[in-house]
């Protein structure tokens, strides 16, 4: 067995799912780093999207009540039509132009709301638009997750529910995801035995992620979020 590659795993893992549990999005952004020390995209996109699921199973009926539903609704067909297309750009392009300008539109967002601007106002189009957007940057570079904190935190009224919402709308993707990388043969049975290995630590993950949040203020919530986007858009662009 290469300890190795355990070790960097389930330091990978902790730190990505503490993180997703903090928060609700971001997993992929802080673990990706660390698993690719040890091992190839392909593999860590397998072990990462079955903790997702772990994840979404764990998480969803615990905040069920919480997740806005309505906005999942809103989103998911869009999502869908967004990852198609942006599978197929993929398949017949080189567009990581396309992953530069997300970069910078996050950017300027970020400044945006760090200036001190209201809240975007964003009706059922509008939504729609970034559920089709945040597809699309999935299907293309599994980066949508900044678009989607950006539209459920501009569409909803606390942390409890932005964070809630966002677990729901991971656990719709994740839905889709884990079977079509199966049958892709990117994920195979020997992810899942060595991820089993690993499930103490993600649970370890997860549990001190649930007392962060419930001891951190909504102002420290916030600026971290904006932070999490910032490395985000500055890793798209370098």
């Amino acid at each position: 067995m290469d300890y190795t590659l355990l070790f960097c795993l389930a330091t990978g893992i902790f730190a990505g799912f503490y993180v997703q549990t903090v928060v609700g999005f971001a997993g992929t952004l802080v673990s990706f780093p660390i698993l690719l020390l040890a091992m190839p995209l392909t593999d860590a996109i397998a072990y990462v999207s079955i903790f997702y699921f772990f994840s979404s199973v764990s998480l969803i009926p615990r905040e069920w009540h919480s997740i806005d539903r309505r906005l999942i609704g809103q989103l998911v067909i869009a999502t869908v039509i967004g990852i198609v297309i942006g599978v197929l750009v993929l398949r017949f392009s080189k567009p990581l132009i396309l992953k530069r300008a997300l970069g910078v539109f996050i950017l300027l967002y970020v400044l945006y709301v760090a200036t001190g601007r209201q809240k975007l106002t964003l009706k059922r189009k509008g939504i729609a638009g970034f559920g089709f957007m945040a597809g699309f940057f999935s299907g293309l570079f599994s980066t949508g997750g900044p678009l989607y904190v950006i539209c459920v935190e501009n569409s909803t009224s606390s942390i409890k529910i932005f964070r809630a919402t966002m677990i729901g709308i991971f656990g719709m993707v994740t839905l889709v995801r884990v079977p079509a990388l199966a049958i892709s043969g990117i994920l195979n049975f020997s992810h899942v035995k060595i991820s089993l290995l690993i499930l103490p630590v993600f649970l370890l993950a997860q549990s001190m992620g649930k007392l962060t949040f419930n001891i951190i203020n909504e102002d420290l919530f916030k600026k971290s979020l904006l932070c999490l986007l910032c490395i985000s858009a500055l890793g798209m662009l370098f």
